[in-house]
């Protein structure tokens, strides 16, 4: 059996439920990416690098190719982000990766980037059937995933919003293209992302409060 053969091939049964390998160990995988991410490690982009490689085949075998296109991005925007948290820790004084609300025009522009790729996007998959059998959907989590990594490569707490609102559509979507394992890791990913919008909140305020301090001062 060839790699990709054994990565679709079925893992085990649950609740009706159909879980391939592909499914489990590239989510598995990107759990632990976020858990990485809510820890400020480098290491969340390897990680997100490799369950990329791998959730691309259960993509494949569900005939989403959104998702396809989705972790081919992922695999892109994590080299990158790599190379920007590396030069965060260069730049910081104690190593560590500094964390920020985005300002206004930052905002305007993921808001404006995410709804305007949507658009485009869902429109190809519209004209394009083959492509994807739910195109908008799809497309909102192809493109939104996309832009919480731009956010999180930035440093910006942003990029757990970003998340929650993938969540909600990336769930349902999930489970009736029939990745389960992909639908309960959704569910994971949400209690991670409050989580982690928590440490980033808290950290961004204490990392303003020396700065307010002294203007005060």
């Amino acid at each position: 059996m060839s790699a990709f053969g054994w990565l679709n091939a079925e893992a085990f049964t649950a609740f009706g439920q159909h879980v391939i390998w592909s499914d489990m160990v590239g989510n598995t995988i990107g759990l632990a990416a976020l858990a990485l991410g809510w820890r400020r490690s480098l290491w969340t982009w390897p990680a997100q690098f490799l369950s990329g490689l791998v959730l691309v085949a259960a993509y494949a075998s569900a005939h989403l190719s959104g998702g396809i296109g989705k972790q081919l991005l992922v695999i892109g925007v994590a080299l990158w982000g790599w190379r920007q948290w590396q030069r965060g820790r260069q730049q910081a004084q104690d190593g560590s990766i500094a964390v920020r609300f985005a300002g206004w025009r930052e905002r305007g522009l993921l808001i404006g980037g995410t709804a305007l790729g949507t658009a485009a996007v869902g429109t190809l998959f519209t004209l394009l059937p083959k492509l994807s059998w739910n195109p908008w959907p799809d497309a909102y989590i192809f493109v939104g995933t996309v832009a919480a990594m731009v956010a999180q490569a930035r440093g910006l707490v942003e990029f757990w919003f970003a998340w929650l609102l993938v969540d909600v559509v990336g769930v349902p979507l999930a489970f009736s293209s029939g990745l389960a394992f992909s639908g309960l890791v959704y569910v994971v990913y949400l209690a991670l992302v409050v989580w982690g919008l928590r440490d980033w909140w808290l950290r961004s305020r204490a990392a303003t409060r020396p700065v307010l301090e002294g203007a005060a001062a």
